[in-house]
C-alpha cells in the first residue's frame, strides 16, 4: 500500500490525509476521557468542600481548570 502525501505550498505535507493508526487515536481519545473525569471529578469536590460556591464562580473555576490542562 503506497502512502501519497499531498504537498503544501510551504513544502510540508498535510497530516490530515494521512491514514490515523489505531495507537494514536486510542491514546488521544483515553486523554479526553481522562480529561473529561478530570473536569467531572473538580466539579464534584469544589460542590462537597465548598458548598456556598455559585454556578458562575465554579463555571470560572473548571474554565482555568480546562485551560491549564
Amino acid at each position: 500500500m503506497e502512502i501519497i502525501a499531498e504537498s503544501m505550498s510551504d513544502g510540508n505535507f498535510n497530516r490530515a490525509l494521512l491514514p490515523s493508526t489505531p495507537i494514536a487515536s486510542g491514546i488521544k481519545m483515553g486523554k479526553q476521557q481522562m480529561k473529561a473525569k478530570a473536569v467531572t471529578v473538580l466539579k464534584e469536590l469544589m460542590k462537597e468542600k465548598f458548598p456556598t460556591l455559585s454556578d458562575e464562580e465554579l463555571q470560572d473555576i473548571v474554565s482555568t481548570f480546562n485551560t491549564r490542562l
